[in-house]
């Protein structure tokens, strides 16, 4: 068969399992059918595309973009293969594999590629580089994927295609795999073993912490007074959002939201100051400048966790890091406890229990929260009065907000719009949103009690 046909085959084959659970990892393509494609994988899906879905994108970036929500939302367990033609569409794939590799998130593209043999050259759109004639536009891809490959050969889509999965697959070290695919090879035919399409299960599994960095993890925590969790993306991956909820209750630790770990927990529990850093709320930011054990779950720590290292004040301040990933477990010089959130937290349970362990909070947790909430009934209330209302934030051009009430006739603020859908909206809704104040906002104010939303 050809190469591309084998490329079908093989992803048709593709599942994934964790705790018992098996799912068929490749939903289907995401795909323009331009040069360089539609007749190598074009065809194959066409013709034979097994179980494969096969939807048509009107924009190379915004399909890989909708990919990785998909990823996302399906808890990485599923993906959506992204294919392009040569040159500008496969350049507008990079954008969207940067945001997969620094998520984590697992992004599958096959973006077309020049001529193998050189023979037609230069090719539609093809980027000619005069002091190589090996770089292509694919090779943008390098810096911003797990994995990157170029087929020259059908016999090379065998370990191309493998590595790709063991990248996709591994919540550890997925993000982005890009594999380009020059116009020639996907046409050509090469005899594939049987072996090559057996069906492939990878086991997503919950490695624990080592007794070594479980013993220092608990040391650390049992030495604090006002500890403090944060509740990354990994949580959310982990399905550890209960196990999270249970360990702050039995410890009285009160914990915030990342960006990615919003969602993960249930926004009513007790000891859930909401979301931390630079777009958090005053509850979980106030606790956070005097705790002096940070543990953090799953995140990987950015500038807006962090509020560029300047959120954490206590002098004393030490930072644990519980995450499968020993990179970003190396984050703010952190004790490190590497493995699954959820399995390594209750094996950390077990040694806090052992240790009798109880944070020293009093009425702090519960002072913060209320003092939040009252806030935020005041700024979902806020409505605009005419000429004279005042915006919290002064500094604007004073012409918009009479423009906008003259062209609209609302009186709500963005910040009482967003909280008047918090309080109708169907629990199990997904909120997407573009860019700016609206994430900002969200993280801030967005209360759930469904995990997954």
């Amino acid at each position: 068969m050809t190469t591309a046909q084998a490329i079908v085959r093989f992803l048709n084959q593709q599942y994934v399992t964790m705790d018992g659970v098996e799912n068929r990892f490749v939903e289907g393509f995401f795909t323009i059918f331009g040069h360089g494609i539609a007749v190598g994988l074009g065809e194959a899906l066409d013709t034979t595309p097994g179980e494969l879905k096969v939807m048509q994108g009107r924009n190379e970036q915004g399909m890989c973009h909708a990919a990785i929500a998909f990823a996302k939302q399906s808890n990485r367990k599923r993906i959506i293969a992204c294919t392009s033609s040569i040159g500008p569409g496969a350049a507008n794939m990079v954008t969207a594999c940067a945001t997969a590799t620094v998520n984590n998130i697992p992004l599958l593209v096959f973006p077309a590629d020049s001529f193998a043999s050189r023979q037609p050259d230069p090719v539609l759109q093809q980027l000619e580089v005069s002091g190589s004639l090996v770089v292509t536009t694919n090779d943008a891809f390098r810096p911003v994927c797990k994995y990157w490959d170029r087929i020259e050969r059908p016999e090379q889509v065998m370990t191309a295609l493998i590595s790709a999965m063991r990248v996709l697959t591994d919540p550890a070290e997925t993000g982005a795999c890009c594999t380009a695919l020059p116009q020639d090879v996907e046409g050509e035919a090469y005899d594939y073993p049987e072996s090559f399409f057996a069906k492939r299960v990878y086991r997503i599994t919950r490695p624990v912490a080592v007794e070594e960095e479980l013993e220092d993890a608990a040391a650390l925590i049992a030495g604090a007074e006002h500890p403090l969790l944060i509740v990354g993306g990994g949580v959310k991956y982990s399905g550890a959002g209960e196990t999270v909820e249970s360990f702050c209750e039995e410890f009285h630790i009160p914990f915030g939201e990342t960006q990615a770990g919003k969602s993960a927990c249930k926004s009513s529990h007790p000891y859930c100051l909401g979301g931390i850093g630079v777009t958090g709320t005053s509850a979980a930011n106030e606790i956070a400048k005097e705790a002096d054990v940070v543990i953090a779950v799953g995140s990987r720590l950015s500038d807006f966790t962090t509020s560029s290292k300047y959120l954490y004040q206590n002098e004393k301040v030490r930072f644990l890091a519980v995450n499968n990933c020993r990179f970003h477990a190396f984050k703010m010089d952190a004790v490190r406890a590497v493995g699954d959130a959820k399995a390594t937290l209750e094996a950390l349970a077990g040694k806090l229990r052992e240790r009798g362990y109880l944070s020293s909070y009093g009425n702090e947790i519960r002072d913060a929260k209320e003092k939040w909430d009252r806030e935020l009934e005041r700024l979902g209330s806020i409505t605009y009065t005419g000429e004279d209302f005042e915006p919290i934030v002064m500094a604007r051009d004073p012409r918009t907000i009479p423009e906008f009430v003259k062209l609209t006739g609302g009186v709500l603020t963005q910040t009482a719009a967003l909280a008047a859908i918090n309080r109708t909206i169907e629990d199990d809704a997904v909120i997407i949103t573009a860019g700016g104040s609206l994430p900002s906002w969200l993280q801030r104010m967005w209360k759930t009690d469904y995990r997954g939303g």
